[in-house]
């Protein structure tokens, strides 16, 4: 049984969740974020608000920055990292919302954003997610 959490974890704390959900990927899948900086910040910037219209900066629990693997092309020339950020505050407030186990709402986060970097979209995030549910009924 997990010990019960007293203090809200810092930004490592966070970082150190995302690194252990990052070793559950299956290793065909890891080969292709391998240049992928996962990084953990308290908010999004004032800027990334703005751009992205957010009521408020919890609005955003997590976001993939770069050219997704569907649109690279081989002979393009990079001119940013690709990167995915988890917003350490957002996801703490929703932690507490929700009930859910803290690495749980971390793990999810991150593979929704290496799911955005492999050219997915949220919608076909949800249908996948929707998907590998369990079957539950009677019968």
């Amino acid at each position: 049984m997990n010990a019960p959490i007293l203090n809200p974890p810092d930004l490592a704390a966070i970082e150190q969740m995302a690194e252990r959900a990052l070793a559950t990927i299956p290793e065909s899948l890891l080969a292709h974020i391998s240049g992928v900086v996962i990084r953990v910040e308290e908010f999004p910037d004032e800027e990334l608000q703005t751009e992205l219209e957010l009521e408020s900066p919890f609005d955003l629990l997590g976001l993939y920055s770069g050219v997704s693997l569907a649109e690279k092309s081989v002979a393009a020339t990079p001119h940013d990292l690709d990167r995915i950020f988890l917003f350490r505050r957002p996801i703490l407030d929703y932690w507490c919302e929700t009930g859910e186990a803290l690495d749980h709402v971390v793990r999810h986060v991150l593979i929704h954003e290496i799911g955005h970097h492999f050219g997915l979209s949220d919608a076909d995030m949800e249908r996948i997610e929707r998907e590998a549910e369990p079957k539950t009924g009677s019968g």
